[in-house]
């Protein structure tokens, strides 16, 4: 397995990973919802390499994407310590230990970066990422009540971060 950045050859493999992703139910978007081309997410893989406070991670298997994380960094002086964090890994993939490689290359880049604080969200019946995150020190902080509607149901979040 390796860790590597986004990049724009990997626009249309990684258009394949995020749909096979969101077919959990436990992404923001639903599954079938996102409608992106291979052009526009050139653009995004763009956008976010030229961006000094974000970066795109990607595990790579027998030359095959398996997950993600995404960390957007803010731009804003009193917020330039902070970044919010956004992890989807392959069901095909999971309990290989790829969100931990993941968050282990994050932990390395966002001390490079003199970041100190992480952020995400996780659905609260997501029980498997809601594990992952609280083994990587996040805390949750609060609960987004009924911040989602899945399934006809107001859903709950919890926001958790970390200090690094």
């Amino acid at each position: 397995m390796m860790i590597r950045e986004l990049e724009i050859k990997d626009a249309e493999a990684f258009l394949a990973l995020s749909k096979r992703i969101e077919e959990s139910g436990m992404m923001l978007f639903e599954p079938g919802e996102k409608q992106m081309t291979v052009e526009q997410q050139k653009k995004m893989i763009e956008n976010i390499s030229n961006d000094e406070h974000s970066s795109f991670f990607v595990s790579e298997i027998n030359e095959q994407l398996a997950g993600f994380l995404a960390v957007i960094g803010n731009s804003v002086k009193r917020k330039q310590h902070t970044a919010m964090v956004v992890v989807g890994v392959d069901a095909a993939y999971r309990g290989q230990g790829i969100g931990t490689k993941l968050f282990d290359h994050l932990s390395g880049w966002a001390k490079h970066k003199g970041l100190k604080r992480l952020e995400l969200t996780v659905i609260k019946h997501n029980e498997a990422a809601y594990q992952l995150y609280c083994k990587q020190g996040f805390k949750v902080e609060g609960v987004k009540e009924g911040s989602l509607m899945i399934d006809g149901r107001l859903t709950d979040e919890y926001y958790m971060a970390k200090l690094i």
